[in-house]
């Protein structure tokens, strides 16, 4: 669980190299299982992509769809998306305040890149995902954690003291690794902060906005008209629509923010695959019953994680409220990299609750993506880990 070190002489490599060998808590073995182990450590969902999109891709590159093209992505797809997130938010998008990027993750990379820069300050609610702090740190910013209240909401007192001399926040919503979804009253004092500071950005990664339970609403950041201009909107196609090695995601911003993400974004990525492009467009037709179908099996896994954990002596949660992870909290005199490696030796493999932000610490991250009969024989292994660590 801990990462490797590749920087013998730091003389060798950049500063950016540098700063993110010497920040980053991400695992170097991502993705990786020793065999019999129960991997609830990825955020990545167990059943595959719909057929009709495997399908459009396929039909794709037999028609020869395997060409470049433009930059800031397939204009169709563009022009969908545009038509999608205006109906949602209920105001108008243009297909240019839309770039399609390689995966989610390089949206994020390259709105940071493109909005901040070296010694900027960059507030981060959290526990929140860890790539964000990577990615400040190749830029050169300061990333100024924002614990969270103990029962997960914001820290709203905090982000405003901080707002006057920050660059940009830096929000998941819903949450990785929590579950947590942002109330709407949470959501609408963070726009206020933000009116209150014209020069202070919004970046939101919803890239679960379609996985929310139990009927709670849901307030996107599109919908926080008065600082739309403020907003930098980050999604992708890899938890709706179970693409994740796909690699499609897409920005929402400003023409002219949108114009400079995709200066970036095209200048280290190049234009996206043509014939995924295809196939993501199928895949924004796929039928609300459907999506809802697919969030009522995460709940149900969920339910189940809840009911495991709620029994274990010395654990202790806040219920998932979207998403697919539970964030426990666990009683035992091992740090949280530590208890990653004890359970891993039992052969199921959660992620370090410390990667995820200061207040992560002394929990670990559990993944409920993952089939049902795996599911069990890993919760199965966590419990018995917990009652030998506790």
């Amino acid at each position: 669980m801990t990462k490797t070190s590749i920087l013998p002489d730091p003389q060798t490599f950049s500063q950016a190299v540098n700063r993110l060998h010497r920040s980053s808590l991400r695992p170097a073995s991502l993705g990786m299982t020793e065999p019999g182990s129960v991997a609830l450590s990825m955020g990545e969902p167990d059943i595959g992509t719909p057929g009709a999109v495997v399908q459009a891709a396929i039909s794709a590159l037999k028609s020869g769809r395997t060409r470049y093209t433009a930059q800031s992505g397939l204009p169709e797809l563009r022009r969908a998306l545009a038509e999608t997130y205006s109906e949602r938010s209920g105001r108008i998008i243009q297909p240019e305040q839309v770039v399609i990027t390689h995966g989610g993750s390089a949206g994020l990379a390259a709105s940071v890149f493109a909005m901040v820069s070296p010694g900027d300050r960059v507030l981060i609610p959290e526990p929140t995902y860890s790539l964000y702090a990577d990615q400040l740190a190749m830029a050169g910013a300061d990333g100024i954690w924002i614990s969270n209240h103990a029962d997960g909401r914001l820290n709203l007192e905090s982000l405003e003291r901080e707002a006057p001399t920050a660059r940009m926040i830096i929000l998941c919503n819903p949450g990785n690794p929590t579950g947590r979804v942002y109330a709407a009253d949470e959501m609408l004092a963070l726009a206020a902060i933000l009116e209150k500071n014209p020069h202070l950005l919004l970046l939101a990664d919803e890239a679960y906005a379609d996985i929310v339970y139990d009927g709670l609403p849901f307030l996107s950041s599109l919908c926080l008209h008065s600082i739309a201009d403020q907003v930098i909107y980050s999604n992708t196609f890899s938890k709706s629509y179970a693409m994740t090695g796909w690699r499609v995601g897409f920005v929402v911003a400003s023409p002219e923010r949108a114009e400079a993400i995709n200066l970036v974004h095209r200048s280290i990525n190049g234009s996206l695959n043509t014939f995924v492009q295809d196939a993501a467009l199928i895949a924004l037709q796929t039928p609300e019953k459907d999506l809802a179908a697919l969030t009522e099996s995460y709940r149900e896994r969920r339910d189940a994680v809840v009911d495991v954990l709620s029994r274990i002596p010395g654990v202790s949660l806040l219920k998932p409220q979207g998403a697919f992870y539970a964030f426990p909290k666990i009683a035992t005199k091992l740090n949280s990299v530590q208890m990653a490696e004890r359970f891993a030796a039992n052969g199921v493999i959660v992620r370090a609750g410390s990667e995820y932000g200061p207040s992560g610490e002394g929990h670990v991250r559990i993944s409920f993506a993952t089939d049902m009969e795996s599911l069990n024989e890993g919760m199965k292994r966590f419990a018995e880990t917990v009652q030998a660590i506790a």
